[in-house]
């Protein structure tokens, strides 16, 4: 199956995207793809995340738009009945697992220890998301994780910062890394989606592209 990592590998950020009016959804996904960053992991922590996916995936067809905070089987199903192409969980377990790799699109699980690590490849996974980041051990953690277990791959969520960020992006076994700070309440509040592009295109130039990260 395709990895996240694979959906758009010049893009060094995800947004992670809280959406609480649906109609915001296709100008802030606009603004973000103009900067740069196409993948965009829309949480569903609210009830308009659904429909905000949805118009996303419909409207905005340049973006790859995702489903976070996905944590349940029922989520996995409605959220790729929303359209989303990727999954992303704060964290995992045997069923929720199943479901998503069932889905058919590819997906990141959550883990915050080595063990979880293990876990994950013992089921044929490589790719995960590293949660809660910076309260796990950050770069630190996870450039001790990449000798003994090299074959992992991470996106980092959770406290990541514009100056955290090249730190991370530096290590050999992170992918990519998940943030907020392009995403500033005032300017969502304002619908200021000039300023998001401008953002976006700052997270966007933190890496020069590397074939096969």
């Amino acid at each position: 199956m395709t990895s996240v990592f694979d959906l758009a590998p010049e893009a060094p950020v995800v947004p992670v995207v809280v959406i609480e009016d649906a109609a915001d959804a296709v100008p802030l996904a606009r603004a973000l793809v103009a900067g740069g960053l196409p993948l965009i992991e829309v949480t569903l922590r609210t009830p308009a995340a659904l429909d905000a996916l949805r118009a996303v995936a419909d409207g905005v067809p340049e973006a790859v738009v995702g489903a976070g905070t996905v944590v349940s089987a029922a989520g996995v199903a409605d959220a790729v009945g929303a359209g989303a192409r990727f999954l992303v969980s704060p964290g995992w377990t045997g069923r929720l697992l199943g479901a998503m790799r069932e889905s058919g699109v590819p997906f990141l699980p959550g883990v915050s220890t080595a063990s979880e690590v293990v876990a994950l490849l013992e089921q044929g996974v490589d790719a995960m998301k590293f949660f809660p980041a910076e309260a796990a051990g950050g770069v630190p953690y996870l450039k001790s994780l990449a000798g003994p277990l090299p074959q992992a791959r991470f996106c980092p969520t959770g406290g990541v910062s514009a100056a955290s960020a090249p730190a991370y992006l530096a290590l050999p076994n992170v992918g990519c890394v998940g943030g907020t700070w392009m995403l500033p309440p005032d300017a969502l509040a304002a619908r200021d989606w000039a300023r998001v592009e401008s953002l976006a295109r700052g997270a966007a130039a933190l890496r020069t592209p590397v074939s096969g990260r």
